[in-house]
């Protein structure tokens, strides 16, 4: 039985010429989840298509869905996703979800960004120095979370104190600061990867109340969200709408 005609739609949109093997041996599973993905989720949750495939690349890589992510790739890059915009999501991902995680994401980017013509190493996005890196990351600590980044400082034991400098300088200095995205989006990424990580409530509330802070408001984060359960499943998109709830 074909998917519905929106599905099909919204599917051809970005994968035009992708043939999918698997309506020859999964044929009842695709047209359930062409409908449910390429139908019935975009109803439910409008982000225009650059937004919603940088937050599903984003989530893809830390639900560790290499396959899809290389697909989704694909059609980010045809539908205007640029280089260094696909380059700075596997970035971000690095202190968030682990290198272990990220590393084959990165060499399927280069493979995928070699395949289009794109000469490596893209331009340079780093803003900061060793000499600035931290200055630079805790102001945008405290623009996104205003006094708690400092009462962190002041509350942090002794021993552990260092992991506060480390996720200053390297997390926010080193990696939030750079160019080729912007903060909110910056922001909607990290939510997106906090959400398909899963056991991260706590550093997703504090996500959340970050993105509130740069203006994306809660029907934004709550059509990311939708955006992302079919990549991500049930569970981990409903834990997160919780977050969500209490946050909003």
């Amino acid at each position: 039985m074909p998917i519905s005609k929106e599905a099909q739609r919204h599917h051809d949109a970005p994968f035009p010429d992708h043939a999918s093997t698997l309506r020859a041996t999964d044929p009842e599973l695709v047209e359930v989840f062409d409908d449910w993905a390429f139908d019935e989720v975009l109803r439910a949750g409008a982000l225009d298509a650059r937004t919603r495939l940088m937050v599903q690349l984003a989530a893809l890589i830390a639900a560790q869905g290499l396959g899809e992510f290389r697909v989704m790739l694909g059609a980010a890059l045809d539908l205007g996703v640029t280089p260094v915009e696909v380059k700075e999501i596997v970035y971000q991902a690095v202190p968030y979800v682990g290198m272990g995680k990220v590393l084959d994401f990165l060499h399927a980017t280069n493979d995928a960004l070699r395949e289009k013509g794109v000469a490596l190493p893209l331009p340079p996005q780093s803003t900061t120095t060793r000499e600035t890196r931290r200055e630079k990351g805790l102001e945008i600590q405290r623009r996104m979370f205003g006094d708690k980044i400092d009462q962190l400082y002041a509350q942090s034991a002794k021993d552990q104190l260092h992991l506060q400098e480390l996720l200053t300088a390297n997390c926010f200095g080193d990696h939030v600061a750079r160019g080729g995205l912007d903060l909110d989006t910056r922001e909607l990424l990290t939510l997106s990867m906090l959400a398909a990580l899963g056991g991260c409530e706590p550093q997703l509330a504090a996500h959340v109340a970050a993105n509130l802070a740069l203006g994306n408001h809660r029907g934004v984060l709550i059509a990311t969200l939708t955006q992302l359960l079919p990549f991500i499943g049930y569970p981990r998109t409903l834990n997160a709408l919780r977050v969500v709830d209490e946050g909003t």
